[in-house]
Parts: C-alpha cells; structure tokens; sequence
C-alpha cells in the first residue's frame, strides 16, 4: 500500500485515540507560548498536519492569529472544524500544497513530516522557504536518528502508521539548503529514542 494511504487510513481511524495518547489538551503548550511571544498581532500561520486542531489552532485562533491547517485525513479535519470553527482547515497531501509567496507569517509542523517520504520532506521545506514572508517562522520536528517503516499495531490497536526519519543533521542541512537560518535545534526525548524540534527563519 502507498506509505501515504497508510497515514491517512491510520489517522482516520484513530484519530480520537491520538489525542487522548498523546495528551491533546496540553501537548505542544511551551512551544506554543514561545512562538506566541514571536508573532506579531493578527499573524498568518500555516499548520502543516494540524490533526483535529487541538490545541495549536485553537490557541493561535484564540489569540487572534488567521490560522490554516492542513491535513490529509478527512476525520482529522471534520474534527479539527468542529473543534476550531474560527480557524480555516484543508484536506490535502502535504506535498501538493500550493500558496503564493510570502503567504504567512509562520509555518509550523509538529510530528508531520516524518509521514511523508524523503524526497517529498526536501520539497515542503523549499515551499515553507517560499511561502513565508522575509522573517517568517518555520517551527518542526523531525526525525532524530535515520529510520523508515510501519508499526503494525500503533496505539495497541491493530492499525498500522508508516513513517520515514532522517537523522537530525540531514535534516537540519535540508532547511539551510531551503533558504532559512537555523536559530535553535533541540532533542526532544520520545521512548527509548526521539525527535527534533527546530526552529528556523526566514532572512530579511
């Protein structure tokens, strides 16, 4: 099956049991307030698998930010509507975005691209580069160390997720290479391994 059918399928089906795994209220909450202290009033921000929209777009909406997520599952997107109806949601594959330059004021992903095969990752990076308007915020987690493959059984349920890391320098060279400054690279623990947070910015 295509890596990419596996995610949505998987997203569809658990999309409830993510949130509730993964602590859906208050995940994300340091980086959230970090990047709220560095956007401007009434900022643009695009958010590249936005899940059900909890919490990210709702605190961005909330704070009076236009948000747009963005994610290729359909219940994660019905969901994310009801959840977050002053925010804009849009079901599509990552890689097929397509936004006139400069199109917002921030870009985030958190644990999206690693859903997305390799060469597909470079590409989103060069169009975050051009949608982000000179100065913009680029925020993502990657992959810490290099690995691709399915879990069979995410969650304990009997569904499976397809991912593809690169290690976390490869990573970090692809967003340099992209066109935007690095400004803080940090590890972020997960079981026995992890992922990494980046921060970067376009210049101007």
């Amino acid at each position: 099956m295509d890596p990419k059918e596996i995610v949505r399928r998987g997203y569809d089906a658990l999309s409830v049991r993510y949130d509730e795994a993964y602590g859906g209220e208050s995940k994300y909450r340091a980086w959230i307030d970090r990047l709220t202290q560095r956007l401007d009033q009434g900022s643009r921000v695009l958010d590249i698998g936005c899940g059900s929209g909890i919490p990210l777009a709702r605190e961005l909406a909330a704070a009076g930010h236009s948000v747009t997520g963005v994610d290729i599952s359909e219940v994660q997107i019905r969901r994310a509507r009801e959840l977050v109806p002053q925010a804009t949601f849009i079901q599509a594959d990552a890689a097929s975005l397509d936004f006139p330059f400069e199109s917002f004021d921030a870009v985030v992903s958190f644990y999206a691209l690693i859903h997305l095969p390799q060469d597909e990752q470079q590409e989103v990076l060069a169009n975050v580069a051009r949608w982000l308007r000179p100065g913009g915020w680029f925020v993502c987690t990657t992959g810490q160390d290099e690995w691709t493959g399915v879990d069979g059984d995410w969650l304990e349920s009997g569904v499976s997720m397809w991912w593809s890391h690169a290690d976390a320098e490869t990573n970090r060279a692809w967003i340099v290479r992209s066109g935007l400054t690095v400004e803080e690279q940090e590890f972020v623990p997960e079981g026995s391994s992890g992922h990494t947070l980046f921060w970067a910015r376009r210049p101007g």
